[in-house]
């Protein structure tokens, strides 16, 4: 144990006097923990936030009473009623979106507070419940029914600032409350001031009952004796957050890919700081075996050099990682909302995340750098640094590297046609995001001996025979490079490809000139005032309710499978001009509108097939069409759906109508005349009709959507939707360009004495400083040009692949060039300014100071 530590002094004696080497090693660890623990953390909130999700300053329900089968809302008797018969423990809500004054939809939920507090105050939690007082809330203002509506502090300081917010046409005072509360970016109101914003008076969006969840039987027996019937309320038990998780899973499995891509590329980093303190050790070394010190003892010194070093670096990395963490939360908290419903509580953290991170790095880091400590430790203590074997050696690695990724891509190759599942897909991806950097060394070598013909003599043929020597020094920096650009690129693909599909799919589906979404209780007398508008040359209506899809048994699933699914029907010019089909049966429309009683013909959407492999024919049951006789339907067509993550069916509206469902339409749509009655309306035109008719129906010019207005929000929403990977695809090249940095800054500070040697064999300084840029440019370049078909083999499979399981969206491949150009640009950037800052610094230094690097 002495002799090891003495031989920690030593090489801790050798990190003064060369505290690059050290500081490479740790800043690769820190930075592959940061980006691992910042989604780690953002990943496990959120999760954290499903399972702990509660009703707004109240506990989490297990039964939800919901409006009956074919009704839009829930009668508040049904509220009064359970009341009265004693049921405390239950919470009237109604929510919905209304419209703000700059044309944007907010959510607004209502309760009754008293009794959600009531709740809330009986329930004994943790210290995160107990930590705000129930003085905070103005209670007196709120039930006496003033426009008060309370928001987290962080929502409101961003749509609020003055303390007020103007929602359908009334000025609304708000009041803020610290974001323990958990409300997110939800706006809470009294039940009775959020009925009159709504326009539902007297309904109600759901009751929630709390009871302990073996009494369930219990509280249905109870409902039935009061009365409260399936034809008053339908009966739901929650799920304890589980089918949101199981919605977003694919979701966070694609974060936690980013996340270990920039693990890897970090690690990288950490090896080449440790192979090059190594190579300054390596005369070192074998003075200490010279001077009788046993390999065991170097070796536990090494080891435990390391472990230091990953514990080190691992806690900084944590640290920054939280941080990180603290900046990714409201992207991922957007993504969510927009995408699931689905409402983050603020962020918690634990200590056992850097155990996880101290254990992780430990084990990858070991499984690195042994196999170069043994090496290191058997040498001869008669050996001194063999520059041809050490070559030699070099050149095997490559070789064996190549080979191995070739296997790999092979591999992934035979096996990537029979994945069906995005977890399986994502296996393979990550088997052929290993593969690449391995085939870089090897094809670097041959880039370079491929010059070499084309070199004049002298000079150049001495810079391409010393570019070969750099390539094992450098390999690792340039497969860290490699493998960032190759995600950026794909990643890039995946998007580019996304919005250019997402902006195609939506001229095809909004064909409409504006959109209406008019209050439920006006909908009938707008429909029968547009209709008799001169102006308006076409109205669609849409209609949508929950419902329940059944898939039968199978011999893949024993049981019958019960999918909830939003059930929509449109008019019939709808359904045929702007439903976009992927596959659909021949007699699909004769069928669809003229279906037969007994075996009606549905469309599907392209996200509910993929998921649950539904094809052309299949035979599914909806619950329903049981008031038309017979529940079972045929599958007619598959539809495309890009951007919804949601289950969807479309039915003929002559089966909604025989169904018995709905008959007031949720949102209306009307296509106007131009001048001529021929030509289409000016975007200026549109806006000032938009106005117009704002007026004259008595609507907000909110509640109306132009069909440009529409594509706007929708690109938005997809920007920040996706900004989450692509700051995460930022982040990977950015630790990639500082590992670079970091790689160019030490070989340039081993290489003193060879530069200083051409430099007085008549070499001018100038002419140093441009043969090793170039140098470093010709690997980056060759290195970029490998990024190009490496990340479109990336691209396609995330599209083709991994995008359509996880989310079952078909995305059109398409190049975006400037994005390609971008990272290149940003890779050469970098190795500018990592070859030209150290080179100008070495070269300035005397030429005997140089030259004595030679005995180091």
């Amino acid at each position: 144990m002495q002799r090891i530590l003495l031989s920690l002094r030593i090489f801790f004696a050798h990190y003064r006097s060369a505290p690059l080497q050290a500081g490479a090693t740790l800043l690769g660890i820190a930075l592959a923990v940061t980006l691992l623990i910042g989604v780690k953390a953002t990943n496990d909130n959120a999760i954290r936030s499903y399972s702990e999700a509660t009703e707004l300053l109240s506990q989490r329900a297990d039964i939800l009473l919901t409006a009956p089968l074919g009704q839009e809302s829930l009668q508040e008797s049904v509220y009064f009623a359970l009341r009265q018969a004693g049921f405390s423990q239950s919470l009237a809500v109604v929510n919905g979106r209304v419209a703000g004054k700059d044309g944007q939809y907010w959510q607004i939920e209502g309760s009754d507070l008293i009794a959600a507090l009531t709740l809330r105050q009986a329930q004994k939690k943790s210290d995160r419940d107990e930590s705000v007082s129930l003085g905070e809330l103005p209670l007196g203002e709120l039930l006496s029914g003033e426009p008060l509506v309370i928001m987290g502090h962080s929502l409101a300081s961003k749509i609020a600032p003055k303390g007020e917010l103007e929602l359908a046409h009334l000025t609304l005072k708000v009041f803020s409350i610290d974001d323990k509360w958990g409300l997110g970016s939800a706006i809470l109101a009294d039940i009775s001031l959020a009925q009159a914003l709504l326009g539902l008076q007297g309904k109600l969006s759901y009751i929630a009952l709390f009871s302990d969840r073996d009494k369930l039987a219990e509280v249905k027996n109870r409902l039935e004796q009061l009365g409260i019937t399936p034809q008053q309320a339908s009966f739901s038990q929650q799920d304890q957050g589980q089918a949101l998780m199981a919605l977003t899973r694919s979701f966070h499995l694609n974060l936690n890919a980013m996340s270990m891509l920039a693990f890897v590329v970090g690690l990288f980093i950490a090896y080449n700081g440790v192979r090059y303190s190594l190579m300054k050790r390596q005369k070192l070394l074998i003075q200490l075996l010279q001077q009788g010190i046993e390999r065991r003892v170097i070796m536990g010194a090494l080891l435990a050099e390391l472990t230091a070093l990953v514990v080190l670096g691992s806690t900084i990395g944590f640290i920054l990682g939280l941080q990180l963490s603290h900046w990714l939360q409201p992207m991922v908290s957007m993504t969510l909302e927009q995408m699931y419903g689905a409402h983050l509580l603020p962020g918690a953290w634990q200590w056992a995340w850097l155990a996880q991170a101290i254990g992780l790095t430990l084990v990858a880091a070991l499984a690195a750098c042994l196999p170069l400590y043994i090496d290191l430790t058997r040498q001869s203590p008669a050996q001194g640094a063999n520059r041809y074997q050490q070559t030699l050696a070099h050149s095997k690695i490559h070789s064996r590297q190549f080979v191995i990724a070739c296997g790999l891509l092979c591999l992934a190759a035979i096996l990537f046609p029979f994945s069906q599942s995005y977890n399986i897909s994502l296996v393979l991806l990550g088997v052929v995001t290993v593969a690449i950097p391995l085939l870089l060394p090897q094809l670097l070598h041959w880039g370079v001996n491929g010059l070499m013909p084309l070199a004049r003599p002298g000079l150049w043929q001495y810079l391409l025979a010393e570019t070969r020597e750099l390539i094992a020094p450098l390999s690792l920096a340039m497969m860290a490079i490699l493998l960032a650009l190759s995600a950026n690129v794909s990643m890039n693909t995946l998007v580019g490809s996304f919005e250019q599909t997402l902006r195609t799919w939506l001229e095809t589906r909004l064909h409409a000139d504006l959109y209406i979404r008019p209050p439920s209780q006006r909908i009938d007398a707008i429909q029968t005032q547009l209709m008799r508008d001169p102006r308006v040359s076409g109205l669609y209506q849409q209609w949508q309710i929950e419902a329940q899809l059944s898939l039968p048994a199978s011999t893949d699933k024993p049981s019958e499978l019960t999918i909830p699914i939003n059930l929509l029907s449109r008019d019939d010019y709808s359904i045929r001009h702007t439903s976009t089909l992927k596959e659909s049966l021949p007699t699909l429309w004769q069928s669809y509108f003229n279906a037969p009683t007994n075996t009606p013909t549905i469309l599907v959407s392209e996200p509910l097939a993929v998921k649950y492999q539904l094809q052309l024919g299949d035979s599914v049951s909806l619950d329903v069409l049981e008031q038309t006789g017979n529940s079972q339907a045929i599958i007619g067509g598959i539809y495309y759906d890009h951007g919804n993550t949601r289950n969807e069916v479309i039915i003929s509206h002559g089966l909604w109508q025989q169904a018995q469902l709905p008959r007031h339409p949720i949102s209306l749509a009307a296509s106007f005349y131009g001048k001529d009655k021929h030509s289409k309306l000016t975007e200026a035109e549109l806006e000032q009709l938009q106005m117009q008719l704002a007026t004259e129906l008595d609507l907000a010019q909110a509640q109306i959507y132009s069909q440009t207005k529409i594509k706007t929000q929708a690109i938005a929403m997809f920007k920040r939707t996706f900004s989450i990977t692509l700051v995460l695809n930022s982040l990977t090249l950015i630790v990639a360009a500082i590992g670079l940095f970091s790689a160019c800054l030490m070989l340039t500070q081993a290489r003193q004495a060879p530069l200083a040697r051409l430099y007085s064999l008549g070499v001018s300084r100038s002419e140093l400083r441009n043969m090793v840029f170039i140098q470093m440019l010709l690997v980056v370049l060759i290195t970029c040009l490998i990024a190009m078909p490496t990340g479109a083999l990336l691209g396609y499979l995330l599209i083709n692949k991994i995008t359509l399981q996880a989310f079952g969206w078909t995305i059109q491949m398409i190049w975006d060039w400037q994005a390609y150009a971008k990272a290149i640009l940003i890779a050469l950037i970098t190795c500018t300014f990592a070859v030209i800052l150290p080179l100008y610094w070495q070269t300035r230094k005397p030429l005997v100071s140089s030259l004595q690097q030679e005995t180091l």
